[in-house]
């Protein structure tokens, strides 16, 4: 394992487990909710079932799944001491439910109320989650590029659960901004911002350690999220006027940096010591390969006076990029999250079994290709709505097989440790 990693810094079990168990749940209630609306959720990004199925999306499987491995990686990789990872869980976690819940509620239902209550909700499970990882960070006597772009990542973070209560209150009481403007800017920070910086931040250290590549260069990973915070600062500076063809110009250069950072992780790729292609490796490059195609795709788009082509881009950056590479990320995660428990439960004994061990290939290798299947037919269904009832149960199959695999990690780590005893 990675000589730099702090095992004995590592939280709970239960800490990360509860976040990334609840993760595919929101997977399946999105699926449902697209069986149920049909080829209306695939219209316009603007319609309100739409927006309740993509926050299923970034609040609750996103967001559950990125908070739930910080909690695991800013102590073992980054040095952070997190302040009472079991106490904070069990605050963070619950209130990260209810405020999603209570926000797709509002875009179902129309009611003002709730978009008031989710804002608040979020306020609180959010500002706590965010305070208590910025002091761990800020502690760490630890200043690798990993580090720094971590910083960043929760400083858009920020900005994300700002722009987003704005959105609410201002969907429950008119107030007097531009909404679809403030949206453009609160969906940047939450998916550029937010997500990819973090996904960067620990690609940095994950890939090189589980995919066995090379690390990624210095000025690559020195220059990356400072290029990309320059981009969402310049898309920000133009809300709320989005005078063109500034607006096209900057969203171009943001996605062309998200397509570097996957030509680059192809590149190590196809310089890596081992050439076994685990399931884990192949969903990391779906998502790779899915951010290169962004960019040309979204320069087409800019060309096409049609909002279906905006929701294809949108299906491709959630499922294609986010959902494909947070399954890999689970499948890495949880298996060493076990290895490691059970290695201080062993001691000096014997050896516990390994990360392979810890579920089979053809569970995880299954699931992928059913993962492909609901990944291609959400695409299409975009252009042929035929489709969309059929990519819905596609995609309560994907996140349902994901929550078995997840479900059977953790019943061979009860199990091993239980037969120790």
């Amino acid at each position: 394992m990675h000589p730099n990693l702090s095992f004995e810094q590592a939280p709970p079990i239960s800490v990360p487990y509860r976040f990334f168990l609840t993760t595919p749940c929101f997977g399946i209630a999105a699926g449902l909710l697209l069986l149920v609306e049909g080829e209306t959720l695939l219209v316009s990004r603007w319609i309100p079932a739409t927006l309740a199925a993509v926050h299923l999306i970034v609040a609750g499987f996103m967001l559950q799944a990125m908070c739930g491995a910080l909690l695991q990686f800013i102590p073992v990789a980054a040095g952070g001491n997190i302040w009472r990872p079991r106490w904070l869980a069990a605050i963070v976690h619950p209130l990260l439910i209810v405020a999603t819940g209570l926000l797709v509620a509002a875009f179902l239902t129309h009611r003002p109320g709730l978009f008031v209550a989710a804002g608040h909700a979020f306020v609180v499970g959010l500002g706590i989650f965010i305070a208590v990882t910025v002091i761990a960070l800020w502690q760490t006597p630890a200043q690798s590029a990993t580090i720094i772009v971590l910083r960043t990542a929760l400083v858009a973070l920020l900005i994300t659960l700002v722009t987003g209560v704005a959105l609410a209150m201002g969907l429950a009481k008119g107030l007097p901004w531009s909404l679809p403007a403030l949206t453009d800017v609160h969906a940047a920070w939450g998916l550029g911002g937010w997500a990819l910086t973090l996904l960067a931040a620990v690609s940095f250290s994950v890939v090189p350690m589980f995919q066995l590549t090379p690390p990624y260069p210095q000025w690559f990973s020195r220059y990356f999220s400072w290029l990309l915070l320059g981009a969402l600062l310049l898309w920000s500076a133009l809300f709320p006027q989005f005078s063109e063809p500034w607006r096209s110009i900057v969203l171009l250069a943001g996605l062309a940096l998200a397509g570097g950072y996957g030509a680059m992780t192809l590149h190590l790729h196809a310089k890596r010591r081992r050439k076994v292609s685990d399931t884990s490796f192949l969903f990391f490059r779906v998502a790779m390969i899915s951010l290169l195609v962004l960019p040309l795709a979204a320069s087409v788009a800019l060309t096409l006076d049609d909002g279906r082509i905006t929701v294809w881009l949108g299906v491709l950056v959630l499922f294609g990029v986010f959902f494909s590479v947070i399954n890999g990320m689970l499948y890495k995660i949880m298996p060493f999250i076990n290895w490691l428990h059970l290695q201080r439960h062993y001691g000096m004994r014997s050896s516990p079994p390994t990360m392979n061990q810890m579920l089979a290939e053809s569970q995880m290798r299954g699931q992928f290709r059913v993962h492909l299947a609901a990944l291609g037919l959400l695409l299409m269904a975009v252009w042929l709505p035929i489709l969309a009832r059929p990519a819905g149960l596609l995609l309560m199959l994907d996140c349902g097989w994901l929550a078995l695999n997840l479900l059977r990690i953790v019943w061979t780590y009860r199990r091993i440790k239980a037969r120790e005893i």
